[in-house]
């Protein structure tokens, strides 16, 4: 009797864990129980206005400013304006200590004065030089008579020859010298007007109509100047009516931006009082930052360098002329140096199908790879690989949508536009009034699959959550 019931209790043992197991093994493959839904979001695709942008920052700068540099170095002994005072072209900025500019210029008279004498000189020698020419061929030529008529002897007619010809060398000799006298004189002209120009450059003068926006020197102070290079930077003058943002944009981004292009413009300094500027693209670099020849492009980049292109926005003048009104009184509303935010409207499109950006991903397509084929050679049993014509198909990232078609996950291929910070153009793929999944991101980027169950996040849940880690 024990034998038996102790069969019947391992009888029941085996048949309650095939039943747990089948019950294991029903719900996991959907035979019984509801199967796991993926809380997403949901969007409506529909119509909008789209504005396409490219952000930036940068700096105010004037379309104009002119780097005022010493050409001859010294002491300044005059200064005539203030930082800030407008200036008209021709008008007299400063003066640097002229004393050995002067010393140099009449040195240089002194030269040009003594070259020239040196050139009567040399032309008296030429008229004394001739005269001796004139009497050693007299001479010659008598001798020659007189050795024709076998009165004097063959020496003393050599004698006369070599006098003569001594002669006619020297008559050249003082030519050259007179030559050498007028090149002389050239120089030492030259001399003296570079010690005129630069006695004329210690008096500085201003170039250009505009506002003095940056000072940099004082009375007293010392400067250095040179013709070949750029000297002592002792002041900016700078036209403050017109001004612009030089902002830096991303290589992928500059492709996009065109010359006319008009853009936003927010001014830190301004930003309190909620104003903001109208500008308009009118210079794009056309070499990336950084690079200034192709030997140092190489150096100057690295994987992780960001390459950008540097682009000017003009600030247009009728945005702040209430704010030009009041210059008089508070100056010019924009300084050089000022930081600004700019958005370039690169493109704008109305009434567009449109859905959230973050609704949309990319997935790679499915791939084969067939390169070679192996064949067995029957003569000795060896496996050969035989090149084909199909090589290796790459298909490119497909853009991709979720569609909520019955409460699944029905990816579906689109094809896309323009873009804003929260919206982008579908041209292709979708039809107004359907409902797509728009979050969360890890969801539709990775996570979510094509027929994948779908239900309604709560937006309540998660700040539940949070409210009891905090508690």
């Amino acid at each position: 009797m024990k034998k038996k019931s102790s069969r019947i209790w391992w009888i029941l043992g085996g048949l309650v864990v095939l039943l747990i197991g089948g019950l294991v093994a029903a719900k996991q493959t959907g035979m019984i129980g509801k199967p796991k839904s993926t809380e997403v979001d949901f969007a409506t695709v529909k119509r909008l206005d789209i504005t396409e942008r490219v952000s930036a920052s940068g700096r105010v700068q004037p379309q104009v400013e002119v780097k005022i540099s010493p050409d001859v170095s010294g002491e300044i002994i005059g200064l005539y304006v203030n930082e800030g005072d407008p200036v008209k072209a021709g008008q007299l900025l400063c003066r640097i200590r002229p004393d050995n500019y002067e010393s140099l210029l009449a040195r240089a008279r002194a030269a040009v004065n003594q070259s020239r004498a040196q050139l009567e000189q040399s032309k008296a020698s030429v008229a004394q030089s001739s005269a001796r020419l004139i009497r050693a061929k007299a001479d010659y030529d008598r001798n020659k008579k007189l050795f024709a008529d076998k009165v004097i002897s063959a020496a003393d007619l050599e004698t006369s020859e070599a006098n003569y010809n001594v002669a006619k060398q020297e008559v050249e000799a003082a030519n050259a010298n007179v030559r050498a006298s007028q090149f002389n004189i050239q120089s030492a002209e030259a001399s003296l007007r570079d010690a005129n120009e630069n006695l004329r450059k210690t008096t500085i003068y201003c170039p250009v109509n505009g506002t003095v926006s940056k000072l940099n020197i004082e009375l007293g102070e010392r400067v250095v100047g040179t013709s070949q290079m750029a000297g002592t930077e002792i002041m900016r003058i700078a036209n403050l009516q017109n001004m612009e943002v030089r902002v830096n944009v991303n290589e992928n981004d500059i492709v996009r931006v065109n010359l006319g292009d008009t853009a936003d413009i927010e001014v830190d300094s301004y930003t309190t009082a909620g104003r903001k500027f109208k500008g308009v693209v009118y210079e794009i670099a056309n070499t990336a930052n950084g690079l200034t020849s192709s030997s140092g492009a190489a150096a100057s980049l690295s994987a992780d360098a960001v390459t950008e292109f540097e682009i000017k926005v003009k600030i247009l003048n009728n945005s702040y002329a209430d704010l030009l009104a009041l210059k008089d009184k508070k100056g010019y509303p924009f300084k050089p140096g000022m930081t600004a935010s700019v958005e370039i409207i690169t493109d704008r499109k109305s009434g567009v199908l449109s859905v959230p950006i973050a609704a949309v991903t990319t997935r790679a397509a499915d791939s084969t790879a067939i390169d070679t084929e192996k064949l067995a050679d029957n003569s000795n049993g060896t496996v050969e690989e035989k090149p084909t014509n199909q090589i290796e198909k790459k298909d490119k990232p497909k853009e991709i949508v979720f569609v909520n078609v019955g409460g699944k996950a029905t990816q579906r291929e689109v094809k896309t536009g323009i873009s804003d910070f929260e919206n982008i153009e579908v041209i292709s793929g979708l039809k107004p009034g359907e409902q797509i999944i728009s979050g969360p991101f890890i969801a539709v980027s990775k996570k979510l699959k094509d027929g994948e169950l779908v239900i309604k996040r709560d937006p309540n849940k998660n700040k539940k959550k949070e409210e009891e880690k905090t508690e």
